[in-house]
């Protein structure tokens, strides 16, 4: 499949796994089971911020790239965006730690069970941690994903979205960010070089919101 371009629909079959965070599990040692994230069923109907980096952790995506969107998260929902979510090469384990180091919990989001079935009657934007994951996808009925009013930290092992849509940067993703509306891509930019921060910056996705 080529790059993604205004106009496209998200691509089908598009699965994150990751590490839900509880109160329980806030300690950054602390590890929970990754489970799976069918983002094209559940973004159908959603505008998501979706944005790529090279690595959790590294000088880039830590000081420049996800600070933005952090920081920029109350003026990015008042655009009317439900989801802010960052992918890297990552396992899961990797950025859900990396989430709690950055200080995002469920605090600044919506119910979990609002997310995935609808049932709360207010529907924020959150921060997603996102890694690809080639795995069967646990049942959305399941107590894993009814029990409680989280935040999701999603997570792409093997690249594999990113390599659907052939902007890589060797074995990790490439820094590129998409705006999906509806199912539909309202923007979608990748960087020339894996260490700029332009437009795929919070600034430029805030703009085209």
């Amino acid at each position: 499949m080529s790059a993604l371009k205004i106009g496209d629909s998200f691509p089908e079959g598009v699965t994150f796994s990751y590490v839900p965070y509880t109160p329980e599990k806030d300690s950054l040692t602390a590890c929970g089971i990754p489970i799976n994230y069918d983002a094209s069923k559940e973004w159908v109907n959603k505008k998501v911020v979706l944005f790529s980096v090279p690595g959790a952790f590294t000088p880039g995506c830590s000081v420049r790239h996800l600070p933005g969107f952090i920081d920029n998260l109350e003026k990015i929902k008042s655009k009317g965006v439900d989801i802010v979510a960052v992918i890297a090469y990552n396992d899961a384990f990797v950025m859900n730690a990396w989430s709690k180091a950055n200080g995002v919990k469920n605090d600044d989001i919506v119910c979990f069970s609002a997310l995935l079935f609808f049932a709360c009657s207010v529907i924020r934007a959150h921060v997603l941690y996102l890694i690809d994951k080639q795995h069967e996808p646990v049942t959305y009925g399941s107590p894993a994903l009814t029990s409680a009013c989280v935040q999701l930290f999603l997570s792409d092992v093997g690249t594999k979205f990113s390599q659907t849509i052939g902007w890589t940067m060797g074995e990790r993703t490439a820094r590129y960010a998409l705006i999906i509306d509806h199912g539909k891509i309202t923007y979608a930019e990748k960087e020339a070089s894996g260490g700029d921060v332009s437009v795929s910056g919070a600034d430029a996705v805030l703009a085209k919101l």
